[in-house]
């Protein structure tokens, strides 16, 4: 009986009937038995050289500097890279930013993600194989292990031995290292929302905060893990774009795949015979494309999920077909329709389409920064009363004014009033703002007696810099008077 074939009532044998066969056996087992988790198996990756892997240290370097130098960096005085949470601020490469202004991070992790969608819809998942922090991260861990441990079989028979004092002093500083290169990551994160010169003399004095200390470790452990341990199960189980990358892709994407017209059969052969002289296709079962693969696929069986796109497999393959004297690119780069021998598009309307939306927003976000304003003016009203007549008859009204200097530098401003009646402003005209510093100024606005000043009206204050003529900010208000 065909298994997939289904059974209706009157058809299958009744309880009673002698000839009846248990239901378990209409089931597969892989049916009948489901793994929502399958136990990692340890991947024992071959280290391998080649042109993507070249192109990989030098998409991943500029990662890693950057992340580990800005925070040192000095900037007018100040941290290059500050995310001060208690002061409501964030420095970036000589511009603040205010909680008012996280409208702009917004834009910013849109235009990140579209980028990240043009990217994807032209060469697949080139970010994740060649600048992801995962994978950077995971090659320098992997870097360390073939050090202290060897090459992939020399690994692979270390960990099958038994203990002894040489297995245990290489895991002991394969560890080691692994730690400190996950604490100076903590570190430095830690260092973007905490000054790190002050954090490094409190950790070096012990006398360093708490949350600090918490959060060096929360980090330190974190990386230890992602990069240590889980390693490409974070890419296939706990990363959400495997899942969804293949919505970006169109038979003109760039992904890496096998070609199988010119691979197949597969079989081993000696170094200087042709394939058409065996029978056999280009592919030799070597086995080096799997035994390079950072997440275990074998990319011969096609485009899978948890293919990362690093071109480790290119690399691995191309250098076995030059020893055996054949074309390069079996494994490439390469288009679903190149390999059906169609044409292949390069500018196509999914693509212009992602070009253009990113292009647009990254013009609207710089024209944002650039007429961002650098002076902030809030306006409070009195709150006891709307209007103080004094004994001569003259009227005011009472205000603090709020005003913020977003810049880097102390500036002096001067305030003004603008009215449809003539009022007094009476209080500090002139003051001065350090550099990030929020100022209140009381300010009283008075209508005297003989301007026979009644009812209530629009005002506007305005707040210059005095060191330039463009750098105004205004609010408006309203001043209150007796109707009669």
């Amino acid at each position: 009986m065909n298994v997939n074939t289904p059974v209706n009532e009157s058809s299958a044998p009744s309880d009673n009937d002698p000839n009846r066969i248990p239901v378990e056996e209409f089931v597969p087992a892989e049916v009948s038995e489901l793994d929502l988790y399958q136990k990692r198996e340890k991947i024992y990756t071959r280290k391998i050289e080649g042109y993507f892997q070249r192109l990989r240290t030098l998409t991943g370097w500029p990662l890693l500097m950057g992340y580990f130098l800005l925070p040192w960096l000095q900037w007018d005085g100040r941290q290059s890279v500050l995310f001060d949470l208690p002061a409501r601020q964030f420095n970036v490469l000589g511009l603040t930013f205010w909680p008012q202004d996280l409208t702009m991070l917004a834009w910013l992790l849109i235009i990140a993600a579209f980028a990240l969608f043009t990217v994807t819809n032209f060469a697949g998942r080139v970010w994740c194989g060649f600048s992801c922090p995962q994978t950077v991260w995971t090659s320098i861990f992997m870097w360390i292990e073939q050090k202290i441990e060897g090459s992939r079989n020399q690994r692979i028979k270390l960990d099958a031995s038994p203990w002894s004092a040489n297995k245990f002093a290489k895991k002991f500083i394969k560890h080691s290292m692994w730690l400190a290169v996950a604490f100076y990551t903590g570190f430095t994160f830690v260092g973007y929302f905490t000054p790190i010169i002050d954090l490094s003399y409190g950790f070096f004095t012990l006398d360093i905060h708490p949350w600090a200390v918490f959060w060096i470790a929360f980090f330190t452990l974190a990386t230890y893990g992602n990069a240590g341990w889980l390693r490409e199960q974070v890419c296939i189980y706990m990363c959400p774009y495997a899942r969804f990358q293949s919505a970006m892709f169109d038979p003109d994407t760039l992904i890496i795949s096998y070609d199988q017209k010119r691979g197949e059969k597969r079989g081993s052969r000696k170094r200087n015979e042709q394939s058409a002289d065996v029978g056999l296709g280009d592919c030799i079962d070597c086995q080096l494309c799997v035994q390079v693969c950072p997440t275990g696929i074998d990319i011969r069986d096609g485009l899978q999920y948890q293919c990362i796109g690093c071109a480790l497999c290119v690399d691995a393959c191309n250098s076995v077909m030059e020893k055996m004297h054949y074309p390069k690119d079996l494994i490439s780069y390469t288009t679903e329709n190149t390999l059906a021998g169609k044409p292949s598009k390069i500018l196509r309307p999914r693509l212009l389409g992602y070009i253009s939306a990113v292009v647009i927003m990254c013009g609207l976000l710089t024209y944002r920064i650039a007429d961002r304003d650098t002076i902030e003016l809030g306006v409070l009203r009195d709150r006891q009363a709307l209007y103080y007549q004094q004994e001569n008859g003259d009227i005011d009204n009472r205000y603090t004014l709020k005003v913020a200097n977003k810049t880097q530098q102390s500036h002096r401003y001067q305030l003004s009033v603008v009215a449809p009646k003539e009022l007094k402003l009476i209080g500090s005209i002139e003051f001065q703002v350090l550099s990030g510093e929020v100022v209140d100024i009381p300010i009283t606005l008075r209508a005297e007696a003989q301007q026979q000043v009644r009812g209530a009206f629009d005002i506007e204050f305005k707040a210059q810099r005095l060191d330039t003529d463009n750098d105004i900010v205004s609010h408006k208000s309203r001043f209150f008077s007796p109707s009669e």
